[in-house]
């Protein structure tokens, strides 16, 4: 019931697409649009300027960022905490910290138990909410901490009050005088009349919790739901770590592979001419995109979507225990259980989506196959199109491909680019970002910068540290974590603090600022953007940091769901920031990928980091006609990839729990969904049939949800176009206000539907008569018409 809402950290695109999907191409011209507009901004007004011009050489500068991370003043003794918190200055603070942090919430856990008043019951919410944010507090913090810190004892400590506060969370899931007290304050109409909207949401989202950890069950059906539980972590975990095909490799004569690169098959070669191709890694990728034997690609391409027997038994046992807990939960499906508080709410919604999605898809996908097949001059196979994918790349990059796109990286320094954000947020929302120079012992690693996020009456509204460099060890995926969620402090929480200790702080010396409309403490979001770039060269030349353009579309997604969680500041920290419905927790992070190289924000900050030249005209069309060739050639398909695994996932989840319980046959259902749905033929006189479903890792931690990407990314695309982009310039004020008070503002404390229906109006066609707004099978079956662009991009 009170587990930590936020404790996954945000795998991004870059991950999911981490998958096998293949790319497919085909080649349309791409349409020239000019921009008579274009004018490199003035960043220059006084008030901004200077934290402007820090916030460039902090990333771009390591002399610089060397002294300013020193300018602490030397009279500072006093080693401060990891993110500034109060407890850990040192290994042991982890375990004090989580002691100090229990005691506080078995207080809580007693006094939601000995509720009996209606003024008691009307506390409950919030009770229960600060209860969880106590837990989050820890669970949250030493998660991340002991992934990303070099010392191991601090990885060891952090551990420790991780599993202290883990397991005393798994004892408040089972204490059922909690599930009781909420549903006597859940069923008193002289409570819940003065319940504002944020506590009756979070008193819902609790119930859920509770409903679905089976704290109403009898005995034995309790401990049939746990053992479950367990048995599907434990399973699900092998199948994720689990990936290995049925034959570790492919043997061929080296002449055989004629196009692959000769220093390939120097390494792979044996003395008696034979190469055997291994079915994992990077290069069966080479083979199956170079080589030109259609045999040897098609023996390659079965033999890598080929999973083991044990492998595919993990997942068949997978689904069936999801099927059994979803029967003792009530419910027809796991997918049914999964979805029943998604925007979705229903599989068969989800099936309405991506039947609409692949109809909005398929006529680019023909004129892509189509494409791609007169090259071939016969009948395209699904072990062709990564072979004439790349030859039609390679002759587009040969003959259009500008000289101009190799010095792109040169106007996008880290510092640069982390100028564009704070200028971005500044135009459409105002707020900036602020470089904040740290006390010792604040951050995990000197490579961390901390910025502070401040309002146009600079107000200090949100911390974010920006790990952002490659070193050893460290985890190579973007991610954004939330270390603590905003919410309001209550004024009992500030007395408690003060009679318990004269140094005690009531956000654990983290981050605070009153509300001076409310005029009560907050505490403030505190942000980890974690990136893998290569750190600024120290050989004198005093080159930074440069970012390919793909890259700079990572760094804004992982700002999209920062600045999600800066903004949605509820009152209630179950319902703050990303926390809200995992199939609308994309739609930020997406949509910010569009402001990236979109003209009117590289005015704002795409400089040569050595000459200050802007980016000029004709090299911001360049880069446009390499993303619309490039999207021509493979993005719909690619699309398509993504589509098909979700309705593989669907159809994998949706299995009645009375037919799932007689055993579950995946590498049949696999092919019967591409069979009915891909473009490109499912052979089925192979035996024996492929079985890629068991490479599909997500199957486990998107169990049922595995849209939510593709979905998020339709109606990120809808509101670019209709809002961001609708006879304005897309860095419009007026968008960027309607935007935030209609989704960012609300974090998961308003139904995603009201938050689509809401800004993109009641004048707009899709929208008509209201029929986003109450969600359902039209609703989805009206965002999969939006369609997804190609590859990534809007248009």
């Amino acid at each position: 019931m009170l587990r930590p809402l936020g404790r996954r950290s945000w795998t991004c695109r870059k991950c999911l697409l981490q998958l096998d999907t293949r790319a497919f191409a085909t080649v349309a011209s791409p349409a020239s649009r000019s921009h008579p507009d274009y004018i490199p901004a003035d960043n220059n007004a006084p008030r901004k300027n200077a934290d402007d011009h820090l916030l460039r050489r902090v990333f771009d500068s390591q002399p610089f960022w060397n002294e300013f991370s020193q300018q602490r003043p030397s009279t500072i003794s006093k080693r401060a905490g990891l993110v500034q918190n109060q407890y850990l200055t040192s290994p042991d603070g982890f375990r004090a910290f989580a002691h100090v942090s229990l005691q506080k919430c078995q207080a809580i856990v007693a006094k939601v138990l000995q509720a009996s008043t209606v003024d008691d019951y009307r506390d409950l919410a919030r009770n229960l909410d600060r209860l969880s944010d106590l837990l989050c507090r820890v669970i949250d913090l030493s998660d991340f901490i002991r992934t990303i810190h070099p010392d191991r004892r601090i990885q060891e400590a952090a551990t420790q009050a991780y599993a202290l506060m883990f397991e005393y969370m798994n004892v408040l899931n089972t204490t059922t005088g909690l599930h009781e007290q909420l549903s006597k304050a859940m069923s008193n109409p002289d409570v819940t009349s003065h319940w504002t909207e944020a506590e009756t949401i979070v008193a819902q989202i609790l119930m859920k919790d509770f409903t679905n950890s089976a704290i109403h069950m009898p005995p034995d059906e309790k401990q049939r739901f746990v053992d479950l539980s367990n048995d599907i972590s434990q399973v699900g975990s092998q199948f994720f770590n689990g990936a290995e095909p049925a034959r570790s490799q492919v043997t061929f004569s080296a002449n055989s592979l004629q196009g692959l690169d000769p220093l390939v098959v120097r390494q792979i070669k044996r003395w008696n001419n034979k190469a055997p191709v291994p079915t994992m890694g990077i290069v069966p990728r080479l083979v199956l995109r170079s080589v030109q034997d259609e045999t040897v690609r098609k023996e390659v391409y079965l033999a890598t979507r080929t999973s083991s027997s044990r492998q595919v038994h993990r997942l068949e046992k997978l689904l069936m225990k999801r099927s059994e807990l979803a029967k003792l939960s009530g419910y027809g499906s796991f997918a049914d259980m999964t979805l029943s508080d998604k925007m979705a709410k229903s599989p068969e919604a989800v099936s309405n989506f991506l039947s609409s999605l692949i109809s909005s898809n398929r006529g680019p996908v023909s004129e892509e196959l189509l494409q791609l097949q007169r090259m071939k001059g016969s009948s395209l196979q699904p072990w062709d199109h990564a072979y004439y994918v790349h030859k039609r790349v390679m002759e587009y990059s040969q003959s259009r491909r500008s000289r101009e796109l190799s010095a792109v990286p040169e106007f996008f320094s880290l510092g640069t680019v982390m100028q564009g954000l704070s200028r971005l947020f500044d135009r459409l929302y105002g707020v900036r970002l602020v470089p904040q120079e740290t006390s010792p012992g604040e951050t995990w690693h000197p490579d961390v910068r901390r910025l502070d996020v401040v309002d146009e009456v600079e107000r200090h509204i949100a911390v974010v540290y920006c790990d952002l460099f490659s070193r050893p060890s460290k985890h190579p995926n973007p991610a954004h974590f939330t270390l603590r969620c905003s919410r309001e402090i209550s004024a009992e929480e500030i007395a408690e603090c003060a009679s318990m200790d004269e140094s005690a702080h009531p956000n654990d010396g983290m981050a605070t600022a009153m509300d001076s409309q409310t005029n009560t403490l907050r505490q403030l979001p505190t942000i980890a953007l974690v990136c893998d770039f290569q750190e600024p060269v120290t050989n004198g030349s005093g080159r930074p940091t440069l970012l390919s353009e793909q890259s700079v579309r990572t760094l804004f997604h992982e700002m999209g769901h920062a600045v999600h969680s800066i903004l949605g500041q509820t009152p209630l920290q179950s319902i703050s920031g990303t926390r809200c419905a995992t199939d609308f927790a994309e739609l930020p992070s997406v949509l910010m990928e569009s402001f990236a190289t979109a003209p009117e924000v590289l005015s704002l900050y795409a400089r040569h980091w050595k000459t200050d030249e802007p980016l000029s005209e004709s090299m911001i069309r360049s880069m446009e006609l390499d993303r619309t060739a490039h999207g021509s050639i493979y993005g719909a398909v690619e699309n398509e990839a993504q589509i098909l695994m979700a309705l593989v996932d669907q159809a994998y989840h949706s299995i009645p729990c009375s037919e799932a319980a007689q055993g579950v046959d995946t590498t049949e259902i696999y092919h019967r969904v591409f069979s009915q749905y891909s473009s490109l033929p499912d052979p089925d006189d192979i035996r024996p049939r492929t079985s890629w479903q068991g490479f599909f890792g997500h199957l486990y931690g998107y169990g049922a949800t595995y849209y939510s990407y593709i979905f998020d990314r339709a109606i990120a695309n809808k509101l670019w176009q209709d809002v961001f982009q609708s006879g304005r310039a897309s860095v419009d004020r007026a968008a960027g206000e309607r935007y935030k008070n209609e989704v960012l503002r609300w974090g998961g404390g308003r139904n995603g539907w009201q938050c689509v229906a809401g800004v993109l109006g009641d004048s707009n066609p899709s929208n008509a008569s209201g029929r986003l707004v109450e969600g359902g099978d039209e609703a989805m079956r009206e965002v999969g018409r939006w369609g997804l662009g190609r590859d990534g991009v809007s248009g």
